[in-house]
C-alpha cells in the first residue's frame, strides 16, 4: 500500500475532492450563464443549415426589421 492510504491520506484526498466539487458548485450557481436568443441569429444559423431558402430568408429578416410589406396591402 502506498503512504497516502496507510497514513488516512485517503480521508485527505477525499477532502480536497469535496472542496473542489463544492467551489466549482458554488461558482457556478453565483455566475450563472445566460443564453440570450437572438432572432437574426437563428434566421441566420438556419439559412447556413439550409433549413430555408434565400428567399425565405429575405422574407423573414424584412419582418424582423418591420420592413415587410402589411397583410393588407395584399388585398
Amino acid at each position: 500500500m502506498s503512504w497516502c492510504l496507510r497514513e488516512g491520506g485517503w480521508l485527505m484526498v477525499a477532502a480536497t475532492i469535496l472542496v473542489v466539487v463544492a467551489a466549482v458548485w458554488a461558482v457556478t450557481r453565483l455566475f450563472p450563464t445566460s443564453v440570450v436568443v437572438d432572432a437574426a441569429g437563428v434566421l441566420d444559423a438556419r439559412l447556413a443549415r439550409g433549413e430555408i431558402d434565400v428567399e425565405t430568408y429575405r422574407r423573414l429578416r424584412a419582418e424582423l426589421a418591420g420592413t415587410a410589406p402589411s397583410v393588407e396591402a395584399h388585398r
